[in-house]
């Protein structure tokens, strides 16, 4: 059997090691949790009361806060951290990782926001020397509210890797994507290959800032009409970010692009969107961000997708704005205000 070890022990890293303990491939399977204290009591209940209530985690999960413990013999690794931290634990993790390892699944969505780079320019950077044959990289992402995959409802995401980069395993040599595809497919966890990096890590970014915005549109009490320009724009503005950098177009009208877009910009389950919810009643954000210990991605990446777009002399105004809400004190009233009075051009 596979062994799989998921670093971050939050609501999408529970989830994970529950769905993939039903994957049609049996796994041996760890989750790592920062917090020992945490990791003993759900450990013991088998519940992560803290991130994703009411969702029983199978034996067949070992949970622990011990790196070293839950990385031995792993093949599989995969990340499901907040961006903020990715470095620090891959970081902490390197020493515990052997050669034989295979795969890093990156699963975060977002941006360091201290370099604006993406995760695996992270792993790389983290990773670069440790390997005399380096391992595959890929990334998973789409329309994935953790606690609707937990509970077995039909999930579909994406899965990618770069062209022709190949994984070991017990059949031979396959392209990572399609190793990755046929070890996590489970009863009601669909998985479609591609090979667009780049687009696929952008979109889950740039989407949390989206649903940010359509958040604060509802929290200042505008109607459906709002939403749905700011999803469409949204859309057309994440597309021209994510192809300067070299994305396909496809992917952005896909499931790690428009999908997970309309899930997160209208979902109830939305962190991000429940942010923008709170910012458009008037709350503070120092005073949302305290209420609670769910993470926010659409905050530590706005900045950096406005620094990224930056090199790339791209225009982002519906980040822009949502930047100025969460950083520089500006109304959400005001930023609506703004994007409205733009001047007019043809879509």
């Amino acid at each position: 059997m596979t062994r799989i070890a998921i670093l971050g022990g939050g609501s999408w890293g529970t989830a994970l090691s529950i769905v993939l303990s039903r994957s049609h491939k049996p796994h041996e399977l760890s989750l790592w949790m920062r917090d020992p204290a945490l990791a003993r009591a759900v450990g013991k209940s088998r519940v992560n009361e803290l991130y994703l209530p009411g969702c029983p985690i199978p034996a067949v999960v070992a949970v622990t806060s011990d790196l070293a413990h839950a990385l031995a013999k792993a093949r599989i690794i995969v990340g499901a951290m907040p961006s903020a931290y990715a470095r620090a634990v891959y970081s902490r993790a390197l020493p515990f990782i052997d050669n034989d390892m295979r795969v890093f699944v990156s699963a975060t969505k977002g941006l360091e926001p201290s370099t604006h780079l993406r995760i695996t320019e992270v792993l790389s950077q983290v990773f670069g020397d440790k390997f005399s044959s380096p391992p595959g990289v890929a990334v998973l992402s789409g329309p994935s509210f953790a606690l609707e995959a937990a509970r077995g409802d039909p999930t579909a995401v994406v899965v990618a890797s770069q062209t022709g980069e190949p994984a070991e395993n017990a059949r031979g040599v396959q392209r990572v994507a399609d190793y990755i595809q046929a070890e996590f497919a489970g009863p009601s966890f669909r998985l479609y290959t591609n090979d667009d990096v780049v687009g696929v890590e952008l979109a889950g970014a740039m989407k949390n800032v989206m649903a940010i915005a359509a958040g604060a549109c509802q929290g200042l009490g505008l109607g459906t009409n709002a939403i749905a320009a700011l999803i469409t724009r949204g859309l057309a503005e994440m597309a021209r970010l994510a192809m300067a950098v070299g994305a396909h177009a496809e992917t952005l009208s896909g499931l790690a692009g428009l999908g997970d877009l309309v899930l997160t910009c209208t979902g109830s389950l939305s962190r991000n969107r429940q942010l923008g919810i709170e910012l458009g009643k008037g709350r503070a954000l120092p005073e949302i961000v305290a209420s609670t210990r769910m993470v926010a991605e659409g905050v530590g990446t706005a900045g950096a997708l406005l620094a990224l777009a930056s090199e790339y002399k791209i225009e982002l105004p519906i980040t822009a704005q949502v930047n100025a809400i969460l950083h520089h004190g500006k109304s959400p009233r005001d930023a609506m205000e703004e994007i409205m009075g733009r001047p007019q051009k043809r879509e």
